[in-house]
């Protein structure tokens, strides 16, 4: 049984990334570094997750 949310925080910078790496930091809602969010468990966040994961941190 899965989760119903996930829990991301930005731990790295977007400045200089590839713009489609930048559009899904965008798009989970995360602007500056230490920046958390607590978003819906979908195949599409975790596809933007699974994008950038280099950038990010999951928490429990």
């Amino acid at each position: 049984m899965t989760e119903k949310t996930i829990t991301v925080k930005l731990i790295k910078s977007t400045h200089g990334r590839v713009e489609r790496h930048k559009a899904c930091v965008r798009g989970l809602g995360l602007r500056k570094i230490g920046s958390v969010r607590t978003l819906e468990n979908t195949p599409a966040v975790r596809g933007m997750i699974k994008k950038v994961i280099h950038l990010l941190e999951i928490q429990k």
